[in-house]
């Protein structure tokens, strides 16, 4: 991760300066925040304190592409804007169970629940032919679908009850953003904003000139999970496993920048999880 993504933007960042690119964006991720900064996290506690272990070097990396575009504006006179968002969720997600994100492989499993509890093998087998798990697709035994769904937490009990598995105690809290809401953020920073609008006044050290796009609103993995088990109609139980990891406990973004600059989200989570079921249906 560091050494592809320090590649990627130093390519683009100094060709960009190199062939007169008018304006840039730079994607990076609130992950370059520290571990235990204050929260919500606004701008100014970049560097402050040490990173989360486990996604360092990628937070160094994206840490670096940022001071790379602040540096490039205050010594050529580019306009590179760099913009840090939250976590992202919306149509076309990585519902990989092996490797998604949170919130898309809750909504997988919880609707693998919905499926099993209702004894809708057709709509299992339809899911597993369009993102098989492992080897297992829909054209596998029952008993080895079976096999899988219990191995990434879905079963059924000796009661004969569905049961889905998330790991950690439900307690973490975190943000979620609408992807679709972070391009017209993206869209709206593009058209709207310079780097000379994002330079601290009256001092001589210029730095932090990033801006977080978010909600600046959260909810625990728990509230989440029952959200979405509500939204998708699924009967059976949750169970939390806490012999697993929960992470980072709290990563709440400021986004009072980005608000005073002049955009705000719409879709809170409670709507998006309902656009996102649904699109997961259809799809």
């Amino acid at each position: 991760f560091i050494y592809r993504n320090l590649q990627i933007q130093n390519n683009v960042i100094y060709n960009s300066y190199r062939t007169g690119v008018k304006k840039l964006l730079f994607l990076g991720s609130t992950c370059i925040y520290p571990r235990d900064a204050r929260q919500p996290m606004d701008e100014n506690v970049l560097l402050t304190s040490p990173l989360e272990y486990t996604n360092e070097p990628y937070a160094i990396a994206k840490i670096a592409g940022l001071k790379m575009c602040e540096s490039f504006n205050l010594q050529y006179g580019t306009n590179y804007i760099a913009v840090m968002p939250t976590n992202l969720y919306g149509p076309n997600d990585n519902f990989d169970l092996e490797r998604s994100h949170v919130l898309p492989a809750l909504i997988r499993k919880i609707c693998l629940g919905r499926y099993l509890e209702t004894g809708n093998w057709s709509a299992i087998r339809s899911d597993l032919n369009k993102r098989s798990v492992e080897s297992v697709n829909g054209e596998s035994s029952e008993k080895d679908i079976l096999a899988i769904l219990n191995k990434y937490g879905v079963r059924k009990t000796e009661k004969g009850n569905v049961q889905v598995e998330i790991w950690g105690t439900g307690s973490p809290m975190r943000e979620f953003l609408w992807s679709e809401e972070m391009a017209d953020a993206c869209v709206f920073v593009m058209e709207n904003i310079d780097f000379e609008d994002l330079k601290p006044k009256n001092t001589k050290e210029i730095r932090n000139c990033h801006i977080n796009i978010g909600t600046g609103k959260e909810i625990s993995i728990g509230d989440v999970a029952r959200l979405i088990k509500k939204t998708a109609g699924f009967e059976g139980d949750l169970y939390f496993n806490a012999d697993k990891p929960d992470g980072t406990m709290k990563k709440l973004t400021d986004v009072s920048k980005l608000n005073a600059l002049g955009w705000h989200h719409k879709i809170d989570i409670e709507e998006g999880v309902q656009k996102m079921i649904d699109w997961y249906n259809n799809n």
